[in-house]
């Protein structure tokens, strides 16, 4: 008798058992067609705080493979078809990664191209320079210092960083340059993306050229939701 109430009771509890909830990246348009992904998502379009979460494709299932607090710029997020330069937000969308940079040493692990910082690197985000949106070894004259990013004055940002592909295939002037997913600075960013040092270099042992990551930044809903990307 016993062991048929016991039965009934688990039969009961299983029935009434929420389903599992299904992984975010089997809940979006696009993951870019690689096996694994980044997502940074945010609670919602004004926020600076969410979660940077990376993702392995195994068993044709979607699998969190670690996961930190991320910062997003200091106004929060904007559609990224659609951003203007000097907004101070993040960019939304499905970006490419195309290589890590640093003012330190490669950390151990690291399979993504890395180029490490020197006194003469920065990054040009002057409209008028062919350079824009570009890494450059000592600045163009047609990319004024004042639109550049000497990216060695960033030691703790750049420590470690990952070049996030927002406009950066074919880019149009004044929608944004110098988008990163970087180690966290004091506050908020300038339009990147932030995680922890020890975060940071988790997702560069991570990250496998091979498998084609992307990075999805986004909101939980609404017209930005990571959902849609």
């Amino acid at each position: 008798m016993r062991t048929l109430i016991a039965l009934g009771a688990v039969l009961l509890s299983s029935l009434g058992a929420p389903p599992a909830p299904v992984p975010l990246p089997e809940r979006m348009a696009d993951t870019g067609g690689g096996s694994q992904l980044i997502t940074a998502e945010a609670p919602d379009p004004g926020a600076t705080a969410g979660t940077l979460t990376w993702w392995d494709r195994r068993g044709g299932r979607w699998v969190a493979a670690g996961s930190a607090p991320a910062r997003f710029g200091a106004r929060g997020l904007a559609e990224g078809a659609t951003r203007r330069q000097g907004t101070n937000t993040t960019p939304t969308g499905l970006h490419p990664l195309p290589y890590a940079f640093g003012v330190r040493d490669r950390p151990a692990g690291t399979r993504f191209p890395y180029a490490r910082v020197t006194d003469r690197s920065w990054w040009c985000q002057d409209n008028a320079s062919r350079a824009y949106n570009r890494w450059v070894e000592g600045l163009p004259r047609d990319c004024r210092a004042g639109e550049a990013e000497h990216l060695v004055a960033y030691g703790t940002q750049y420590a470690y960083a990952l070049v996030i592909g927002f406009n950066y295939e074919r880019p149009v002037r004044g929608r944004g340059a110098g988008i990163f997913l970087h180690v966290n600075g004091r506050g908020a960013t300038a339009g990147c993306v932030s995680v922890p040092a020890d975060a940071m270099r988790a997702v560069l042992a991570w990250a496998d050229p091979a498998r084609r990551p992307h990075i999805a930044v986004g909101t939980r809903g609404g017209p930005t939701a990571i959902t849609r990307y």
